[in-house]
């Protein structure tokens, strides 16, 4: 199978036939000089070893050294062998707390900046692992379903906010529920939840939802952000603190980490707690982790293996172009004595 890697340069073939209309009317405006100058007998003996074919020759040259040096910038590529390509890795799912208290600065820049750039890092270090987004707080909602394109894993990322889901809370039993049905049963890969919260709030029975799925071969890993000293809760607009969340009493609203609901929920599903405030930490645990953790065959592709062959095309236009230097434009003696056209001289 042959393919071309940059076809752009094709375009680059209009330039022959322009080379050549030019050449064709230098021809005409060199006869119409030169008869201008003299009759074609006095030419004829004033430049008697003057060849009318050389140029011509020379011309040609040149265009064939440029077609082949276009299609060499073109890299043809031949497919000679057919190698298949294994992946195999593990399917992780991030979920991803967006409820208000995420919006606290006791931990800078703050809590949802600080999950973001975590799981950022962890997909930089990832390689043929497919992974998924869940966003969560009063309810949990599917954000981008099991994929290897880590570059629209980031950019959904990016567009996680505390105001994309209306009804608050920390409802964690919702976030397990839905990420069961990220896995693919038909492909036993081995299965890693990542919940990613300050642990506050939560609502349901937690611990039953992360039992059963330890029980589908789910492994949960918490990571806790913020610290337990806590902080209030900005309302912004436009970027600006307007002010902080108060409680129905007036007082400021103080959201602390709950480490004890993560470890809990860490616990339950075979998993591990892990302290989110320093990123450094974070990402060299989830490498050790998801090394520990025996990868499985999900995909494999057939793909041609494709050679490259400009070379050829590229030492052909070395070769034309160092004839077209080195051919005289005056007639080649032996060539002349062969008299190939049966001419009559004229002495």
């Amino acid at each position: 199978m042959l393919v071309f890697e940059e076809e752009i340069y094709f375009w680059l073939f209009l330039v022959i036939p322009v080379v050549l209309l030019l050449f064709i009317f230098l021809l005409f405006w060199k006869r119409k000089a030169r008869k201008s100058f003299a009759s074609d007998e006095l030419l004829q003996k004033l430049a008697p070893n003057k060849s009318n074919f050389k140029p011509i020759l020379k011309v040609i040259l040149a265009c064939m050294a440029l077609a082949c040096l276009v299609v060499a910038l073109v890299n043809p590529k031949m497919g000679t062998t057919m190698e298949t390509v294994k992946r195999e890795g593990v399917d992780i799912v991030f979920a991803i707390d967006v409820s208000k208290s995420m919006d606290a600065e006791d931990i800078a820049p703050s809590r949802i900046e600080k999950s973001k750039q975590l799981v950022r890092q962890i997909l930089n270090g990832l390689g043929s692992d497919r992974v998924g987004i869940i966003a969560y707080a009063g309810s949990a909602f599917p954000q981008l379903p099991i994929t290897t394109d880590y570059a629209a894993a980031k950019m959904f990322l990016q567009a996680l906010n505390t105001d994309m889901i209306s009804s608050q809370g920390t409802a964690i039993s919702d976030a397990i529920d839905l990420a069961t049905t990220y896995y693919d049963d038909d492909n036993q890969t081995n299965r890693v939840l990542f919940i990613i919260s300050d642990g506050e709030d939560h609502e349901g029975n937690v611990e039953s939802i992360a039992d059963e799925a330890a029980e589908q071969g789910i492994r949960i890993y918490t990571i806790g952000v913020g610290s337990e000293k806590g902080g209030p809760i900005p309302i912004k607009r436009n970027g600006v603190v307007q002010n902080y969340k108060k409680d129905q009493n007036g007082e400021t609203v103080i959201t602390k980490l709950n480490p004890a609901t993560l470890q809990e929920i860490a616990a339950e599903a075979n998993g591990e707690y892990i302290e989110g405030n320093v990123t450094a930490n974070v990402t060299e645990t989830v490498q050790d982790l998801l090394q520990n953790i025996e990868k499985t065959e999900f995909e494999a592709k057939q793909f041609a293996d494709y050679q490259s062959h400009f070379q050829w095309f590229l030492g052909i236009c070395f070769i034309f172009l160092f004839l077209d230097v080195f051919l005289l434009e005056r007639s080649t003696a032996w060539i002349k004595k062969l008299n190939l056209f049966n001419e009559t001289r004229k002495d």
